[in-house]
């Protein structure tokens, strides 16, 4: 399989990104490991850096912040009353974050370029 290159997540190129773990945390519960079905999660989305937006199966989120650094890159926005955060690493894995005031849910995941 090919290597993937830093240069495939630098912003210049439209991705397919895919949630493998989920985790649910509430305020004095702690967090619940699952599956990214199991939370809610797509099974697939897709961040296209020239639209700034993140889409998935069933809705697309605008990306509002975005800063770029030689590691990572790093996305926010606003969706459904959640706050959310995504940061992309040079070697295509992912982490996702979205919060309320009543708790949060975390993705970890990798993507790949289209």
């Amino acid at each position: 399989a090919p290597v993937a290159q830093a240069a495939d997540f630098d912003g210049s190129k439209t991705l397919i990104c895919a949630p493998v773990e989920a985790m649910d945390c509430i305020p004095g519960d702690g967090c619940t490991k699952g599956t990214p079905d199991e939370i809610g999660a797509p099974a697939f989305m897709r961040i296209d850096f020239v639209k700034k937006a993140i889409t998935g199966p069933k809705r697309t989120s605008p990306i509002q912040f975005m800063e770029k650094t030689p590691e990572q890159i790093l996305l926010q926005g606003t969706e459904l009353g959640n706050a959310w955060a995504l940061a992309l690493g040079a070697d295509g894995k992912m982490t996702v974050s979205m919060a309320d005031r009543n708790g949060a849910f975390v993705f970890f995941g990798s993507c790949t370029p289209l």
